[in-house]
């Protein structure tokens, strides 16, 4: 789809850099399960974060905003197969005591994976509905994946969600396990958020549940 880039209203990537140097923080915490070290994080949050600010920083903006396309769908591969090994080696160590992880390093682990979860599909809904955000905002979009209560408000005939209403999205998934706010009407919507929500209640029933035990005795 051809987008006008030079438009002023291309939506600000500023939230997604900001809650990605939140997940990047969270990863850095002391004890924590990782796949990848700490170089290779630190060259995937680049991957995303630079392109996002040189869409709306320079000039070229069609450009960047196919680099940018590129870069989400490298950074959301690689981040997913990461979330699986990080979970996998979690309940490894879980299964293997008295050597495995102390109350701390699970505690750690769960809040970490569980950020980069909310993270990883906050970004996906962002980048698949509605054919993307420059179409939403060119007014080029595709039939939704989320229907939110202001798309029904009479007195808002005109108006599309941003990263942000997708990040309260993936937010309330993960933490009430369904749809709260946006309801979702197409099938890959569906096994998104069941995806997320799956990945969530194993993190905070199974890991961070067995952190707080271990921290409790």
């Amino acid at each position: 789809m051809s987008v006008n880039t030079q438009s002023p209203n291309l939506e600000p990537r500023w939230p997604i850099v900001l809650v990605a140097i939140v997940v990047y923080a969270s990863s850095q915490l002391p004890g924590r399960v990782r796949a990848l070290p700490q170089w290779a994080v630190v060259l995937l949050a680049a991957s995303l974060v630079v392109p996002m600010l040189a869409v709306n920083l320079g000039r070229e903006k069609q450009r960047w905003l196919q680099l940018e396309r590129a870069a989400i769908a490298v950074f959301l591969t690689v981040i997913s197969f990461t979330l699986i090994l990080d979970l996998r080696d979690i309940f490894h160590a879980m299964l293997r005591p008295p050597n495995g992880l102390t109350g701390i390093e699970l505690l750690n682990s769960s809040i970490a994976v569980w950020a980069t979860n909310v993270l990883m599909f906050s970004v996906v809904y962002w980048w698949i509905d509605r054919g993307g955000a420059e179409a939403r905002v060119c007014g080029e979009t595709l039939a939704p994946d989320w229907l939110f209560p202001r798309d029904e408000a009479e007195d808002l005939p005109s108006w599309q969600p941003t990263y942000v209403d997708y990040l309260f999205l993936a937010f309330c998934t993960a933490t009430s396990f369904g749809p709260t706010e946006a309801m979702p009407l197409t099938s890959r919507a569906k096994l998104l958020m069941m995806a997320e929500s799956s990945v969530s209640l194993v993190t905070v029933l199974a890991i961070a549940s067995r952190a707080i035990g271990l921290l409790g005795s």
